[in-house]
């Protein structure tokens, strides 16, 4: 799921309603822009772990790619040889996902409603940076108890996040030297960021969400961690590492039912 973008009124809005969050972010520019990001520079190392971690953890060949987005993490789940299934609630990021993968399974979800998916259906449920983009605590727990319904009894759920680290520092695909406000926010504020590797240099919004808040989160949705990874650079890589060999962008979070 693509980063969300939101008006200065919404943005600066604590109860910012899932409503919102869907119309904001119904962008065939955005759309457009998303469907060109590789697995380069940053997001190298959100990624860069998930083979290890699947081969040890999952056991099936089912999986569900919740926010899509176009297809990007879902084409890569495909290549680990996954028969996968893409949601999103962007008909702009669906159709841009069929467009570039016609054989792929790429479907648009109404807002939370998951029901037309197949229950204890999936032994993994993947989420790139969904998670950034929805606010408000009742939703995240909800849609963390749709998901958790979704897994197989044994299944795994992989939750990839920024972590608050992100919107503070300088990044080989991200900046945040625009917005110094992001030093004063709290769980569940809009933080800023902008991506570099792509040409649309429009601001983008997301929630911040602690792995205090993320603990909690999970424990309301009926769900345990397993592991949790922090990946840094190892400096031998062939991008232009900024802050990535110090401070890890983003947090990895293998999930499963906790009962």
């Amino acid at each position: 799921m693509a980063r969300t973008l939101l008006s200065a009124d919404s943005a600066a809005s604590r109860t910012l309603s899932l409503t919102d969050f869907i119309n904001c972010y119904e962008s065939t520019t955005r759309a457009e822009a998303y469907s060109k990001l590789e697995f380069a520079n940053t997001y190298h190392l959100a990624f860069r772990d998930l083979p290890e971690i699947l081969r040890a953890r999952v056991k099936g060949t089912t999986a569900l790619d919740f926010g899509c987005g176009t297809g990007r993490s879902s084409r890569f789940l495909t290549g680990l040889g996954f028969e996968v299934v893409g949601v999103d609630i962007s008909g702009e990021m669906v159709a841009k996902a069929r467009a570039l993968d016609p054989q792929g399974d790429y479907r648009l979800i109404p807002g939370d409603d998951m029901s037309a998916l197949p229950r204890r259906g999936f032994a993994l449920i993947q989420s790139a940076f969904t998670f950034d983009n929805i606010p408000g605590a009742e939703t995240k727990v909800h849609l963390f108890c749709g998901l958790r319904e979704l897994l197989e009894a044994d299944g795994i759920l992989v939750n990839i996040v920024s972590t608050p680290e992100i919107y503070l520092n300088q990044w080989a695909s991200f900046s945040t030297r625009g917005f110094p406000e992001n030093i004063h926010a709290g769980p569940g504020d809009p933080v800023k960021i902008i991506t570099t590797d792509f040409e649309d240099r429009s601001p983008a919004v997301d929630i911040l969400w602690p792995h205090e808040s993320y603990l909690e989160t999970y424990r309301a949705a009926g769900l345990q961690i397993v592991e949790v990874r922090r990946p840094l650079a190892k400096g031998d890589e062939p991008y232009p590492w900024i802050s990535e060999t110090r401070i890890a962008p983003w947090a990895i979070y293998v999930l499963r039912r906790s009962n």
